[in-house]
């Protein structure tokens, strides 16, 4: 009776702060940062509520399939890399460990969970254990309170096979190896605050030893017993090395001195708080500000900074480096080029450079530029040399402070060597000696099976998208040497960006595939070429890659006539039919969500597509679907982004869109105006001054662009450029319920 009345004040103390920690209103638009939104995928991946420091090397979040599970299978010590895996479980238990203790799931309360960018809480509500959790940059903090007069205990386990390793090496002290990936070495030591009955288990049975070890295996488990009469907190300091155990040791030592788990939460709030209100908003809805702030929370989550004390551990060689600069990892460009680095050269230049600077000593150790850098290397996901186009993008906005030459060398080698095979790394064949001289990837006939030993047998040749891709990747490459003075390679690369024009079918009006002979596939661009229409685009359809041609638009539109021909086919692109059921379309092309008509607004291929009305006789249209297309899909709860998020790559696009502005075309250094859902935003930028863009009356009705000045000058071009916004110029919009069909019309 007694416990039970103790156990029934517990959850009152912890129902009355979790709803004063739900309730925060701490420093300024960090009250609207919800890391929940999203937390359920449309159908697929969801975001994932991550606790970190921004950029940083230490991240968590519960382990739970998404936010419809009302159970935890614990809480990692680090993940590693987004959606790409964890080290070092744990999970608090309110009894004796067992040898099935491990396998068991903890219940929580959705409404006793506390989440903040820089603080995590929960309450295990079967067995009265409250969580919280706070990370440093090579460290984390966890912390326990179980209730009065109960065994207490601490699991540990893996999550990866390979070799690995739990050493009690005290009663308090614990040092750890999990190896990631096969290769990468994970260091842990930690401390427990309270020294208690330590084990392992061994021969499927618990141990009284101190130290377990193995190989090829996640069933690696420790396990730390306090006594019933032991105090009730119990607390958890640990610091994570990719360098070595002593290092582990000194990254613990280091974070650690003269702080506590407060100090540190104080310190996480400040660090999100420097970052999310460097953008200031007036005007909006409560939820446009929750959407926007939370995206931009988002974008933070990488890259990360694995330096340790001027070293680090480098999956391109396996080797560890020493360095004068930090050195980034975790990054998927063809994700992310689109607008989350472009988003970083307004924010934190200095930063971007450092990061493409990683990108060089990646390129140094492993001879190649990678294109999804990860800890273990290159992930060779997706399709395309799109880091091509960061580079790009940075160097046209002054961002020079790394070995140029060095990357332009890479990026060459790579667009001259490397194998252009959608997920697959390493040097090129037969097909890229195809593409060279006929200037398109050969596609296989519906029933031809594939011979080509070097095309994923998953991810097929994806030949319209592959050539599409690289046309984008090669006139950025062009634009590169030509700013170098390097004239040949300018012709040549230049000539290869117009490869797009090959796969033009005039008569259906759409990019379509090509034998190997040069004649056409006669195939549906809608829903041919199996599971994500892999055999010919990727992930999504014709209809997406009928306008993946962002760096000659105005060639673009000679392809279907002219710009009104352009305008009505964009008009169409948003009123297609799907042509068969929603669960039928999906079968085939599951990431292609967030429709509306053939339009995805859940892939990134579709982020520039309605901002292309500006270059028509109509940008009131872009001002119309932008405002739709923001308020239909990305709404301030659970289900609020409309397809894979990816670690910063769609919530970039919120983050443009809603100030009213978007980088069409990562390389060239300007940006399209859309309709801003703020009535004021201001960018405090690194260089000490700031960019204004006001829309006077904005609202949700108030939508369209009646005129516009740019420092006090009548402003009537849809765009302005990177160097007016760095400049500190001040754009001002009159906003009015019905549009201006004159403004912005270029002719």
């Amino acid at each position: 009776m007694i416990k039970k009345i103790f156990s029934l004040a517990l959850l009152i103390s912890a129902s009355t702060f979790y709803s004063i920690a739900q309730d925060y209103s701490g420093r300024g638009n960090l009250k609207y940062v919800d890391p929940r939104i999203g937390n359920v995928g449309q159908l697929l991946e969801p975001t994932r509520p991550t606790v970190q420091l921004p950029n940083q090397m230490i991240r968590m979040f519960p382990m739970r399939k998404d936010y419809m599970d009302d159970q935890l299978s614990g809480f990692p010590l680090n993940v590693v890399s987004h959606r790409l895996g964890e080290v070092f479980s744990m999970m608090p238990i309110a009894e004796k460990p067992d040898i099935n203790s491990w396998s068991k799931r903890a219940t929580y309360d959705h409404e006793l969970e506390v989440l903040r960018p820089w603080y995590y809480s929960t309450f295990l509500i079967d067995q009265d254990i409250k969580v919280e959790f706070v990370p440093n940059q090579k460290t984390g903090y966890y912390r326990f309170e179980f209730p009065a007069n109960v065994p207490k205990s601490i699991l540990l386990g893996t999550y990866n096979d390979g070799q690995s390793e739990y050493r009690f090496i005290s009663k308090n002290e614990i040092t750890g190896l999990e190896t990631y990936h096969d290769k990468v070495k994970v260091f842990l030591y930690g401390v427990f605050s309270d020294g208690a009955s330590v084990g392992v288990i061994k021969n499927d049975q618990l141990s009284a030893e101190t130290v377990v070890m193995g190989d090829r295996t996640k069933n690696v488990k420790a396990y730390v017993s306090f006594p019933a009469k032991s105090a009730t907190k119990i607390e958890f300091r640990y610091a994570i090395s990719y360098v070595s155990a002593a290092q582990a040791r000194k990254n613990f030592d280091r974070e650690f001195r003269n702080q506590t788990f407060e100090t540190l939460v104080k310190h996480g709030e400040e660090a999100w708080s420097k970052v999310i209100n460097q953008t200031k908003t007036i005007g909006g809805t409560e939820a446009q500000k929750r959407s926007f702030y939370t995206a931009l929370y988002r974008t933070y989550e990488r890259m990360v900074d694995i330096t340790e004390d001027g070293q680090y551990y480098s999956g391109y060689d396996n080797q560890i480096h020493q360095t004068t600069r930090p050195f980034y990892v975790d990054d998927w460009t063809w994700d992310t080029y689109l607008a989350h680095h472009p988003l970083r050269t307004i924010l934190n230049p200095l930063q971007e450079e450092d990061m493409l600077n990683s990108y060089v000593s990646m390129y140094e150790q492993s001879g190649w530029v990678p294109t999804f850098p990860v800890l273990f290397g290159d992930n060779p996901c997706m399709n395309g040399f799109h880091s091509t186009l960061v580079f790009l993008d940075a160097y046209n906005k002054g961002l020079k402070n790394y070995d140029v030459q060095k990357a332009y060398e890479g990026m060459k080698k790579n667009a001259d060597e490397a194998t252009m095979m959608p997920w697959k790394n390493g040097k090129g064949g037969a097909m890229e000696q195809f593409y060279y001289k006929n200037g398109y990837i050969p596609a296989l006939k519906p029933d031809e099976k594939e011979t080509d030993t070097a095309v994923h047998s998953w991810e097929k040749r994806q030949a319209v998208a592959v050539t599409l891709g690289n046309s984008f990747d090669d006139w950025a490459l062009g634009e590169f040497a030509r700013s170098l003075g390097k004239q040949d390679d300018y012709q040549r690369f230049n000539k290869r960006g117009q490869n797009y024009r090959n796969l033009w079918d005039a008569s259906k009006q759409m990019f379509m595939p090509k034998d190997q002979h040069g004649k056409w596939i006669n195939i549906d661009p809608v829903f041919d070429g199996g599971m994500g229409a892999r055999d010919y685009y990727d992930e999504n359809n014709g209809w997406t890659y009928l306008w993946q041609v962002q760096h000659d638009i105005k060639g673009l539109q000679g392809l279907f006539g002219g710009s009104q021909q352009f305008e009505n086919k964009l008009d169409q692109l948003f009123r297609e039919p799907l042509g068969r059921a929603k669960y039928a379309f999906w079968a085939k092309l599951p990431d292609a969500t967030g429709l509306v008509g053939q339009y995805s607004m859940g892939n990134e291929p579709s982020f520039h597509i309605p901002y292309l009305y500006n270059f028509t006789a109509s940008p009131w249209k872009t001002q119309k679907r932008i405002r739709f297309l923001l308020d239909t899909w990305f709404k301030d709860n659970i289900f609020g982004i409309p397809g894979d998020e990816d670690g910063g790559g769609m919530t970039a696009f919120v983050v443009f869109s809603s100030m009213g502005f978007y980088p069409v075309t990562p390389g060239i250094p300007q940006y399209t105006i859309g309709s801003p859902v703020f009535e004021e935003v201001t960018i405090d930028l690194p260089n000490g001054k700031k960019f204004e863009l006001v829309a006077h009356h904005c609202s949700v009705i108030n939508k369209y662009i009646q005129s516009a000045t740019f420092d006090g000058k009548i402003f009537n071009t849809p765009w302005f450029t990177h160097e007016q916004l760095m400049n500190g110029g001040k754009l001002e919009l009159e906003m009015g319920a019905k549009p201006n069909k004159t403004w912005g019309v270029v002719r």
